[in-house]
């Protein structure tokens, strides 16, 4: 149940992101939410099987047992690139917007927020 822990941090932090983002583009927040968010939630699940792919090193069984999510390095920055990487090509695929500066804000906010709560909890620790 530990170990879902940081999962379960990163998926609220990207329904936030979602939430703001709709909210701030004055759109139905709740109606629309699924169509901002898919996107962004499957390059989440994508990072952290990324991440959990690298921790494995051929012996996945282990990684599991041994994986810690709250790592920044490498585990951060993978979860926080697949995540923002993924969600921009599939928001092409699906025919939603991709600007160069909606790229830049969803970098930095999902790099504030993904990598963020890693480094406090790094610095706390």
């Amino acid at each position: 149940m530990k170990r879902l822990v940081p999962f379960v941090i990163d998926a609220v932090l990207v329904i936030v992101f979602c939430l703001i983002g709709r909210r701030s583009h004055h759109e139905a927040v709740f109606p629309g939410l699924l169509s901002t968010l898919w996107p962004f939630g499957t390059g989440l699940l994508l990072g952290w099987a990324v991440a959990l792919w690298r921790a494995a090193d051929g012996e996945f069984t282990s990684a599991l047992r041994h994986f810690d999510g709250r790592g920044l390095w490498p585990t951060g920055v993978v979860v926080w690139l697949c995540t923002l990487v993924a969600g921009m090509l599939l928001r092409v695929v699906s025919g939603q917007g991709t600007a160069l500066s909606f790229i830049g804000v969803a970098a930095t906010v999902l790099a504030l927020f993904l990598l963020g709560w890693r480094a406090a909890w790094r610095a706390l620790r």
